[in-house]
């Protein structure tokens, strides 16, 4: 399933409304931490492993559209 992402620096939150995300990181936007740290949050949350969720646009954007499979239907 395909949701936008709001991302949000120096907070830590996950936020779901929708078909919309948004997100709190506590990494730097510098050399794809903040990414990272992106992805590993959504898979936590979802409860599925990090391959499974990917950036399909916005790799420099603070919004995002992110793609993850196989969710549990959590929300």
């Amino acid at each position: 399933m395909r949701y936008q992402v709001e991302v949000e620096f120096h907070k830590d939150y996950v936020t779901v409304e929708g078909d919309k995300i948004f997100v709190g990181l506590k990494s730097r936007p510098e050399r794809g931490e903040a990414n990272m740290e992106l992805i590993k949050k959504l898979a936590k949350y979802f409860g599925v492993s990090s391959s499974q969720v990917k950036i399909v646009s916005g790799w420099k954007s603070r919004t995002k559209i992110v793609e993850i499979g196989s969710v549990e239907n959590k929300v």
